[in-house]
């Protein structure tokens, strides 16, 4: 059976990252590439870049300065769907189903601001809250259907998942709660963890670097944020899974290295 390659990646704005977007398009050739924080309204959306490596088929939902997903294929996209999740009004989802049946759900979860309190922070209860209707919306999901989730869920929910499980309980993206939310997000759809498929626990897995760090390498202080689930259905058919952390030393680069993962369909 042939093989796809699926690369999901927070570009921390498209427009501003053309080069590097063109880098991995040209270095790794994916046929199907899925963008989170792409802060750029539709009409203004670089679809060209795309299309010159064969990636003609768009998914976009964008706004102006501010979040936005997209996703762009080489295979034919029958349908698409946005879901307005929290009735936010904001750009942080995008569906595609295939002609092949298989359905895959581009996230960007919102980060959570600083302080893990819902009463004291309406960033950190806008988030709960997304993860709540996520959680809601995997259980009505058929137990045979085919669906693939990828995106910046921007929760690492496992110890080997950041590089300090003690000193970041408390920091937002790692806390209890939100680790806690995420269990019951995957068992509600029993979601496949494809990226610890291939690197299991406790073999360190990140795909987050923070730019305050002078030498992002050297401290690799980093965190999953980054992820890629498929339903059961599609869990034998998961081959390979890499996450491209070269990229995240790429000029002018996002903080997030691209998640590459190969599909035999």
């Amino acid at each position: 059976m042939p093989k796809i390659r699926l690369v999901t990646w927070n570009i921390n704005s498209v427009r501003a990252r053309t080069p590097i977007v063109e880098k991995l398009l040209a270095d790794y050739n994916p046929d199907i590439l899925c963008l989170q924080e792409t802060k750029v309204q539709n009409h203004m959306y670089p679809t060209d870049v795309f299309e010159k490596f064969g990636l003609n088929q768009h998914a976009i939902a964008g706004q102006k300065s501010y979040h936005g997903v997209a996703t762009h294929s080489k295979l034919p996209i029958a349908e698409q769907e946005i879901i307005n999740w929290c009735e936010m009004g904001d750009a942080r989802h995008i569906a595609t189903t295939f002609e092949n049946g298989i359905r895959l759900d581009n996230f960007y979860v919102p980060a959570g601001g600083d302080e893990p309190d819902v009463a004291l922070n309406d960033k950190f209860a806008h988030k709960m809250d997304f993860l709540a209707e996520m959680t809601n919306w995997s259980h009505g999901l058929p137990s045979n259907g085919k669906h693939i989730l990828v995106g910046d869920l921007n929760i690492a929910p496992l110890e080997s998942d950041v590089w300090s499980h003690k000193k970041l309980l408390k920091v937002v993206s790692h806390t209890p709660q939100e680790c806690d939310a995420m269990m019951s997000l995957m068992e509600a759809h029993n979601w496949h963890d494809v990226m610890r498929e291939f690197v299991p626990e406790p073999e360190r897995l990140y795909s987050w670097w923070s730019y305050r760090a002078r030498d992002w390498r050297a401290a690799d202080k980093g965190r999953r944020l980054d992820h890629v689930w498929c339903s059961q259905a599609l869990k034998d058919n998961m081959k390979s899974m890499q996450v491209l952390e070269d990229a995240r030393g790429w000029e002018k680069p996002s903080d997030h290295a691209p998640v590459l993962v190969e599909i035999e369909i």
